[in-house]
């Protein structure tokens, strides 16, 4: 039986129509078949996209097709847009939730191929292998040119410990290297499990034969490969990344590497790609791939077949597995609720440039009218956890993945309700512990457009969630004030406003600043030298 609508038969034997537009593995595009009707067709302009998509229920793409808020417009039917891989810079994801278009990606269909690649970098470097092999095919004969080290017994540090960092540790450890991992926020009791010792970052740079990086590339990651780190590092150390370009300096490298401070270097990743202009290239002591980390068969079949059954999976009504946008808050619900989840992500973004240590559990407390929520807190919770999370992780955090990512980290998430308020109508505060410290920040919705952070710690402030800031806790006496303005001004930065909270006279108090630029990290390590600072901490909210 067939119903009509306008000119479209809507039958029970109808199929669905799947774009593909960039080039995919053809095991992720028989499954695809074996459902829907599939189109392949690459290299297609904007302009042309924008005219066929409309006819289609799916659209699966890898990294050459740009889909703009304008062919997601034009999107009449479109239902899911997988991207074969991790990164969605070429999806506009705020348009897609608009629509009410899932985008959905493949992280973990790489971590493998990228572990390998690691492991292989490693090999050639303590061989080298590269090297030898060009001079025998240049007709010569020189075996003690290519003396190596061998991997058995020597300490491989491991700056990142997600996915690949843990798979890159369990291979390692099969060959008896010794390994030890930095990451902020590690699972202690998962590292430990896995044979792994955890270490601060200084610890890892003395200790380490062989270094290698799996972090995203974030401010905290930029250059975190150095002239000042590398000084505290081995003599005759091996450096390997094949993770982003950007987390070495590769200036500071190539001095290490030509004074003979590093031994050599093994990337596959640079700041700048193609690397025509960089000098590692000339030094023999480097052996480099052009960001092959995920060029491998099997990779490029996992992504394709992840991305295939996950666009099936939605079609057929049900959910997308590694979901990268978020899910739109009901109509009915929004207005009320949208204020508190957009101010829960900026508490958790200042929240986690707070506190110092390992992440061990997240703590949201909900009190007062907000209390009524009943289940709608989960989306409020969700923003937070994206606000903490998605700074520090590599694959990006939204509010579908945001718990499972913090379980996968081994992070305790908890709520709460209660009916104390402290004076207010309605109150969310986050506590993050970690094990270093405890810090939490509250904050207060009184209007749409009266968002604040009204508590930081058990101190009180009034505080718009926004803009450069700098927070600290100082002796409550003469003076102190006046040194922070002193040293702000003398480096460049403007002082927008300013607050003050204390309990008592003369003893601890918090001091907020907003500022109108960011703060450079040497104001702020002077700040947190000055006579009766006790803390200083620069935030971007």
């Amino acid at each position: 039986m067939n119903t009509v609508q306008g000119d479209v038969v809507w039958g029970f034997d109808m199929k669905y129509r799947v774009l593909v537009s960039d080039p995919l593995a053809e095991e992720g595009i028989d499954i695809l078949r074996d459902f829907c009707d599939v189109d392949i067709k690459t290299d297609v302009p904007e302009d042309e996209l924008v005219d066929i998509i409309g006819q289609y229920d799916g659209l699966l793409v890898r990294s050459g097709t740009q889909v703009t808020a304008r062919v997601i417009e034009a999107a009449g039917r479109l239902k899911y847009i997988g991207r074969a891989g991790a990164g969605v810079d070429n999806i506009d994801l705020d348009a897609a939730t608009r629509k009410g278009i899932i985008v959905a990606n493949a992280p973990a269909g790489n971590t493998l191929a990228a572990t390998e690649h690691t492991l292989a970098m490693m090999a050639a470097l303590a061989r080298n292998i590269p090297q030898a092999n060009a001079s025998l095919k240049a007709g010569e004969w020189k075996r003690s040119k290519f003396m190596g080290v061998e991997l058995n017994e020597k300490v491989l540090g491991i700056i990142g410990f997600g996915r690949i960092g843990q798979e890159v540790a369990r291979r390692a450890i099969a060959l008896d290297m010794k390994c030890v991992a930095y990451d902020p926020y590690i699972n202690i009791e998962q590292a430990k499990q896995l044979g792994v010792e955890v270490m601060s970052l200084e610890d890892i740079f003395s200790a380490a034969d062989f270094i290698t990086v799996h972090t995203p590339l974030v401010k905290e990651t930029r250059h975190i490969i150095n002239e000042r780190t590398i000084a505290m590092m081995k003599d005759g150390v091996r450096i390997i990344n094949c993770a982003r370009g950007g987390i070495i300096d590769e200036k500071a490298l190539d001095k290490a590497i030509r004074s003979g401070k590093v031994a050599g270097a093994a990337l596959d990743v640079f700041e700048e790609e193609p690397p025509h202009n960089s000098p590692l290239l000339q030094l023999p002591q480097v052996i480099t791939t052009p960001h092959l980390g995920a060029s491998t068969v099997e990779a490029q079949q996992n992504v394709a077949v992840a991305v295939a059954k996950q666009c099936i999976e939605v079609l057929k009504g049900g959910s997308a597995k590694f979901v990268v946008n978020a899910p739109m808050i009901p109509a009915e619900q929004q207005e009320l609720i949208e204020p508190y989840a957009t101010l829960a992500g900026k508490m958790g973004k200042l929240l986690i440039q707070l506190v110092e240590g390992r992440l061990e559990a997240i703590e949201i407390e909900y009190a007062g009218k907000v209390a009524d929520f009943g289940q709608n807190t989960k989306f409020i919770t969700r923003m937070a956890l994206k606000g903490m999370l998605d700074p520090i992780l590599q694959n990006p955090v939204n509010i579908v993945n945001a718990e499972f990512a913090a379980r996968e980290r081994g992070i305790k998430v908890s709520e709460t309700v209660t009916e104390e308020s402290r004076g207010f109508t309605n109150i969310v505060t986050i506590t993050a512990k970690t094990d270093k410290m405890t810090e939490s920040v509250s904050g207060n919705v009184a209007g749409k457009d009266k968002k604040r952070i009204v508590c930081i710690g058990e101190y009180m402030t009034d505080m718009t969630p926004g803009g450069h800031v700098v927070i600290s806790r100082h002796h409550d006496v003469p003076g102190v004030i006046g040194r922070f303005a002193t040293i702000i001004g003398r480096h460049n930065v403007n002082i927008a406003g300013m607050q003050v909270g204390r309990n008592k006279p003369g003893e601890e108090a918090i001091m907020v600043l907003n500022v109108d630029s960011e703060v450079p990290n040497e104001a702020i390590e002077e700040i947190r030298k000055s006579e009766g600072v006790f803390t200083a901490k620069y935030a971007h909210i």
